[in-house]
């Protein structure tokens, strides 16, 4: 820690009204140090963490952090703000402002001494001496822990109450005498020791942290955690899956665990290991700011004996959410899991089969299988090597679709079934909404036979025999003969329409895309958009390929036009969004929405309704003009794969070009409108005054 922060680290005076500012204010403290290398670089990382999840935490604390190649060695800065700055905390500003640099590559050595400052923050003595030190060398000392805190926050309790005292002894009180109502202690033993009687076992609890960047969240709940349980008596241990290192409880630990508490924001690793405990699921920050309820919460589970598989609650692929989300918000979780697990089958067999056109051209779909008739110098032999392996791999579409929707709701027991009742959608051509049906069913019926209580002896065998074996049955079953006909017969008629897309109705469905796709920039409505038309592509019309050019066009927009923005009007732009916008050329091109994010996130009002319009346009002109595309990714460097590429272009120009207009225009009305706010207060004191 000593070569971590120094005097010159320290900001006691931090003027920054902003979170943006005060990042900039500490960073720039240690770029000049040299411990980071592009200032620039380095900020626009610290804004996509933060961009992630809020930094604040209750009691006056921010702590922005990220991980970062433009880091030469961990680094710590610390600002003091007397105002307070926004950091997202819910009971308010942050005067405690601590900046947290870690190279990309930073050793676990380096990592285990900022976890070990996260856990100090949590101490109520240590931030206290933060508050009342008067000189940077003292707070840099105190940070490193050259001075102990304690001392210090008792000197400064000491001042704060001298008046207190002095007002006491003059009006006769005896200022060592007990506080009304406080335990007067007459020597007697207590009570318990009294009776002979054994004290009965604390209650236990193990508990798993962690947060994305795994530098400060991740400790700072476990110590809040820790420090709650004591506070109640509770026995707790806490495994601390973050940055520096990762170390198992032991397995006698959890067996002999009363409860279980996820407080993360990414998966728990092996999560298996606490099945068959009452159990609490949430969000990293919960367990800093909520740790005694949280203990609360898991006793009375166990109070009433909802022993809760650790697989049930929660999806491990997106960030967990508070207990309490709504079912729409768990369902829209859910889906997400399994269509993020499916786009990198769509991406590697969509493309493949892409190339296998382009080389060997559309009839190589008739050619025979390439382990039977394969010619080393014949380009339609490479040709249908690619197509091949690509339709391969897009027959895994449905059922990795399903089955991670299961997973999602129900963790690894969730798979088998998930695989099965996708593969059933396949056999029985219900499609794409037979994949999202059987993964919905298998996960409900594996959280269903997770409630029932097992006796302890069988709990071992039911995520690995009885669960799938059971799950698949019942999946099977109605997939088979209950509900998988109506829903082929659901998707047969949406192919049929799909083919018969013309005119008015084309370009009605173009709009909605671009919509959807420009909305959340990568987000869930985006994601439904992109589904829908990879979806069509698993059994290829006129009307499907269609629906997959509108799509990729519009999702192109929204970054494309922000480079051109930043390009043409770029005093509208701070300089990490002229920064950003470089490299958005790249990302829109390649048909990677979320290159449009950080505008988005620094500017929502104007950015996003921009980017829809201009997404609306792109995917109406795509389908009116009838352009089609065979890949499911690539941007523009499938276009040869695209029917009618240039006007395909023509309509990615259209739609860039409305979006650039829309936030050069929104973003020029702002700045004189401010001009006219702060000229205002002027004009008004020139005014005469009515007497």
């Amino acid at each position: 820690m000593s070569d971590m922060i120094t005097a010159d680290l320290v900001d006691l005076d931090l003027s920054a009204d902003t979170k943006e500012a005060a990042a900039r204010a500490l960073a720039e403290r240690m770029a000049a140090r040299g411990r980071v290398t592009d200032l620039e670089g380095f900020l626009a990382d610290v804004a996509a963490r933060e961009a992630q999840m809020p930094t604040g935490l209750d009691g006056g604390i921010g702590i922005p952090h990220c991980r970062s190649e433009h880091v030469t060695e961990p680094t710590l800065a610390f600002g003091r703000s007397a105002p307070g700055i926004d950091f997202g905390a819910a009971d308010g500003p942050a005067d405690l402002i601590f900046l947290i640099a870690a190279p990309a590559g930073a050793d676990d050595a380096h990592l285990t001494i900022l976890s070990s400052l996260a856990r100090q923050l949590m101490d109520a003595d240590f931030t206290s001496a933060l508050r009342a030190v008067g000189d940077a060398a003292a707070a840099a000392a105190l940070i490193r822990g050259d001075e102990a805190p304690a001392a210090a926050a008792a000197a400064q309790a000491a001042q704060d109450s001298a008046p207190v005292a002095s007002a006491a002894s003059e009006a006769g009180a005896d200022p060592t005498a007990p506080a009304p109502g406080a335990p007067v202690d007459d020597g007697a033993a207590p009570a318990s020791g009294a009776t002979g009687t054994e004290a009965p076992r604390p209650f236990r609890i193990v508990a798993v942290t962690s947060c994305p960047t795994g530098i400060a969240h991740t400790y700072m709940a476990a110590e809040s955690l820790e420090n709650a349980g004591r506070d109640a008596g509770v026995e707790v241990a806490v495994e601390t899956q973050g940055s520096a290192g990762f170390t198992r409880l032991d397995p006698g630990v959890i067996a002999a665990a009363d409860g279980v508490i996820f407080a993360h924001d990414v998966p728990v690793r092996d999560k298996e290991r606490f099945a068959g405990k009452p159990t609490v699921d949430v969000g990293v920050k919960a367990g800093i700011n909520r740790a005694a309820e949280l203990i609360t919460d898991v006793r009375e589970k166990a109070a009433r004996g909802e022993t809760t598989s650790a697989a049930a609650p929660g999806t491990p692929v997106e960030s967990a959410g508070d207990a309490g989300d709504s079912y729409g918000t768990k369902l829209r979780k859910w889906l997400m899991s399994g269509v993020s697990y499916m786009v990198p089958f769509v991406a590697a067999g969509g493309l493949l089969i892409a190339l296998g056109f382009a080389i060997g051209g559309y009839s190589i779909n008739k050619a025979p299988s390439v382990a039977e008739h394969f010619v080393w110098t014949d380009h339609s032999s490479w040709a249908a090597l690619m197509f091949q392996i690509g339709g391969l791999a897009f027959s895994f579409l449905i059922p990795v679709l399903a089955g991670y929707i299961a997973y999602g709701m129900a963790d690894r027991p969730g798979l088998v079934p998930g695989f099965v009742g996708g593969s059933v959608a396949v056999t029985i051509n219900a499609g794409f909404l037979g994949g999202l049906a059987a993964g919905l069913i298998a996960g409900a019926v594996v959280m269903a036979i997770q409630r029932i209580r097992i006796p302890a002896p069988l709990r071992g065998i039911m995520p690995v025999v009885v669960i799938p074996l059971i799950s698949s049955i019942v999946v099977g079953f109605l997939m088979f003969l209950v509900i998988g006909k109506p829903i082929a017969e659901l998707q047969s008629a949406l192919t049929d329409w799909l083919k018969g897309l013309s005119g008015a109705n084309a370009i009605i469905l173009g709009v909605i895309l671009g919509l959807m796709m420009c909305f959340d920039l990568g987000g869930p409505v985006n994601k439904v958009a992109y589904a829908f038309a990879v979806g069509g592509l698993a059994n290829p019309t006129e009307g499907s390929l269609k629906v997959m050019a509108a799509v990729m066009a519009a999702g192109m927009v929204p970054p494309l036009a922000m480079a051109l923005a930043t390009t043409v009007r770029g005093k509208l732009f701070t300089k990490a969004e002229r920064e950003n916008g470089k490299a958005a050329w790249v990302l829109g091109a390649s048909f990677i929405s979320e290159g449009a994010i950080p505008f988005a996130a620094a500017d929502p009002l104007r950015v996003i309704p921009a980017s829809m319009v201009g997404g609306a346009v792109t995917g109406a002109l795509s389908m009116a003009f009838g352009c089609t595309l065979r890949a499911p990714h690539g941007g523009i460097f499938v276009v040869p794969l695209i029917g009618q590429p240039l006007l395909y272009l023509v309509a990615i120009a259209a739609g860039v070009c409305v979006s650039t207009a829309l936030v050069v225009v929104l973003k020029g009305a702002r700045k004189p409108a401010a001009a006219s706010a702060a000229t205002a207060p002027a004009a008004e004191a020139k005014q005469p005054v009515a007497v």
